[in-house]
């Protein structure tokens, strides 16, 4: 399995005698390859658990395992290091560098790599092929569309070869038409071999992955195959 989490919690603190359950107990394995979508209202803990899966946090409790790798004993430089070589990030709000050109957007994560300006601006040119911008490398985001600044934040995601993209809300500020496309290239995606994680509230979006995995207070309400 390419991710597995068992047992795990994670409570905040929030002052003196005040903790808040946010994970309660939550098992789920995922395989690579895998199309998963994560849902849930607003407090299930879906954030959380796709937080501490992308090592960005890490449990109160129970072990988060990502390729063969127990990420929840991991210090946070070595956490640092498995972010930016195994995972891809996709947000709702793009979280691109206003004054950077998309090529050059694609590349961070390469610079924070150590990969040497001609290999990183070949591999970034291609990602951004993937992704259908070949003529707006040289375009800075307020040059481009919702869209188009999605499928740089896909490009920069991809651009690593990681083992895992985790994609949250990654059509909330794109209106219906425009996130049909990106859900598009995320099924092309995934039919290329890439694992993804998706974090939505919309069911339309979610009936584009093969399982939907449900939360609720914080535990797995449902985990469903949807072919």
């Amino acid at each position: 399995m390419l991710i597995q989490v068992k047992d795990l919690k994670k409570i905040y603190s929030l002052g003196e005698s005040i903790d808040v359950p946010a994970l309660r107990g939550i098992n789920l394995s995922i395989g690579k390859n895998e199309y998963v979508a994560i849902m849930g209202p607003s407090g299930s803990g879906k954030s959380t658990l796709m937080n501490i899966i992308g090592c960005l946090d890490v449990p109160s409790e129970g072990s988060d395992i990502l390729d063969s790798h127990d990420v929840s004993q991991m210090s946070d430089d070595e956490l640092a290091v498995i972010r930016n070589r195994q995972i891809g990030f996709v947000f709702q709000t793009f979280n691109l560098l206003p004054r950077a050109n998309s090529l050059h957007n694609v590349e961070l994560p390469l610079i924070y790599s150590g990969v040497n300006r001609g290999v990183r601006r070949n591999l970034a040119r291609e990602a951004l092929e993937r992704v259908g911008l070949a003529d707006r490398m040289f375009h800075k985001p307020n040059e481009l569309s919702g869209g188009q600044r999605q499928r740089v934040a896909i490009a920069r995601a991809l651009v690593n070869n990681p083992a895992i993209i985790l994609a949250d809300e990654p059509t909330g500020n794109l209106d219906s038409n425009t996130g049909e496309e990106i859900m598009e290239i995320f099924e092309q995606l995934h039919k290329a071999g890439n694992t993804i994680v998706l974090i939505t509230h919309e069911e339309y979006i979610a009936k584009h992955s093969q399982r939907v995995i449900k939360l609720l207070d914080g535990l797995v309400q449902s985990d469903e195959r949807l072919n």
